[in-house]
């Protein structure tokens, strides 16, 4: 059984396990970045006391060795190094985020946790950099099993997203001008579910008519087995329509997939196929792909793809070859497969990992790098170029060009940068986001540790503190700015990307 769902909310249960997490609450208002208490507020502080540094009476080099030393990463030691997402908070703890860090930071709530979206390319420009920014998704809910019929497709534009006070500091531009100081807005649109979404993914066909604008699909698979291809174009649309109303019939799917006997979290559409062409793959193992005819209907290819001896975790189609993709699988392989095989055979296995292969993504800009993220929290990045043809049997493991364990829980997404081959974000089971920048060199003494702390590398570049992160993309049209969930959205930009 897959490992991709979340821990209930508000227990130590896994969701398809047990009871469904409660609903979250919500304010008639549109939620806005709840306040965050400082646990690092100078302790020195008091009303009737100062004490300066360097005048305690102590020696500069020993009160400075005393400091040093309680750097140390080493817990029998003294005090170590906090790292979130690794040192364990004491009870009644809380974290707060260093807000200078970041350009934008925006936490939002939805009914139900959705524990899989993915973010819709809409009309307002590429490159954007103006604030307040606007941005649409689309999520999958996951309500508790009592009430399944709760669950339901949120269509959803996230409007007056304001900058950090003093963000982009650095930089000037003549549109920043007009940035202004905003509460963030959640606006949705429900499409009705009776099954919690495993994965959601949208596809977009450009509209003949240059007047119009695309035609937005979504791809569903839920826990049914089921996997529902929805077009929430007229919903999108409603957002700027004032007094637009969605009709029962624009609610209902396209076409509803019954290949599959089995739930999977395996969902990807072709981006070199405008019309649609979609692959689902499920816990059996089994990859179908379902193409949209040009009348406008959907037919799905009954031989499926059959080769992995587990569940499918990830699929994802070659950026670059209209015939070729990709599937991740709990069996600790990647598999790289042609659609033209007659065989329905893979043409290259290899085992990546001793556990569970979670989350995979495949570069847009160098195409012949693949990430992959494991059970295990190692993540790697793999040059499909070093892999042979081996059979349907998986060979010996190949060297990744660059891993990386500095997770120690599972990984759970994984996602290059659209624009730049050398940064990829990482979300993982120890509720943290990671920023990462391969572009800095490793040296065999120094890649292990950064600034003294062990086992931090040097590519590290941002923490980000999650609870429960599931998900996670970059919005093509805005750099830097990246959407993930969890127990709730949050939306940021780090001053680091």
């Amino acid at each position: 059984m897959s490992k991709r769902t979340a821990e209930e909310i508000n227990g130590a249960g896994a969701l398809k396990g047990g009871e469904r997490p409660d609903a979250m609450d919500i304010d008639d208002k549109p939620n806005d970045m709840g306040e965050f208490e400082d646990e690092f507020e100078d302790e020195f502080e008091s009303d009737d006391e100062i004490i300066e540094a360097g005048v305690d009476g102590r020696p500069d080099t020993e009160r400075e060795a005393e400091e040093a030393g309680a750097m140390e990463v080493d817990g029998a030691s003294g005090p170590g190094t906090f790292i979130v997402g690794r040192t364990k908070l004491d009870p009644g703890q809380t974290l707060a985020p260093d807000t200078t860090t970041y350009k934008m930071l925006h936490n939002l709530s939805t009914p139900w946790p959705c524990l899989s979206f993915d973010i819709v390319r809409d009309g307002l420009g590429e490159n954007r950099s103006v604030y307040p920014a606007t941005m649409y998704t689309v999520a999958g809910t996951q309500a508790e099993s009592a009430k399944a019929n709760d669950n339901s497709i949120l269509v959803m534009k996230l409007s007056g997203l304001s900058k950090m006070e003093g963000g982009d500091g650095d930089e000037s531009s003549d549109d920043e001008d007009d940035d202004e100081d905003t509460d963030p807005i959640l606006e949705s649109k429900s499409i009705p579910l009776t099954s919690c979404t495993n994965r959601i993914r949208t596809h977009q066909t450009p509209s003949q008519d240059a007047s119009k604008p695309a035609t937005t699909l979504t791809a569903t698979m839920t826990e049914s087995s089921h996997i529902y291809i929805h077009d929430i174009t007229p919903h999108l649309a409603s957002f700027d329509t004032p007094g637009s109303i969605i009709t029962p019939q624009q609610n209902k799917p396209l076409c509803t997939i019954r290949a599959h006997k089995s739930e999977g979290y395996g969902v990807d559409w072709s981006p070199l196929y405008p019309a649609g062409k979609l692959l689902t793959g499920d816990n059996d193992g089994q990859i179908f792909v379902t193409t949209r005819t040009d009348g406008g209907g959907f037919v799905t290819d009954t031989r499926p793809f059959q080769g992995h001896t587990g569940s499918i975790e990830e699929i994802q189609w070659s950026p670059s070859e209209a015939s070729v993709f990709a599937s991740a699988s709990s069996d600790g392989t990647i598999r790289v497969w042609d659609v033209r095989s007659k065989a329905r055979k893979p043409a290259l296995t290899m085992q990546v990992s001793n556990t569970d292969v979670n989350v995979m993504s495949w570069s847009r800009q160098t195409t012949h790098l693949l990430a992959s993220g494991a059970d295990d929290g190692e993540w790697a990045v793999w040059d499909l170029r070093q892999w042979k043809p081996s059979g349907t049997s998986a060979a010996g493991k190949p060297t990744p060009i660059a891993s990386f364990n500095f997770h120690k829980e599972q990984i759970t997404s994984i996602e290059w940068h659209p624009t730049d081959d050398s940064i990829v974000a990482v979300a993982a089971g120890d509720n943290t986001v990671t920023l990462w920048d391969l572009a800095v060199e490793l040296d065999d003494e120094e890649s292990k540790d950064t600034a003294g702390v062990q086992d931090v590398p040097p590519q590290l570049l941002f923490v980000h503190y999650q609870k429960l992160a599931k998900e996670l993309h970059w919005h093509p049209q805005i750099p830097g700015a990246l959407v993930a969930t969890g127990e709730e959205f949050s939306v940021f930009r780090t001053i680091s990307v």
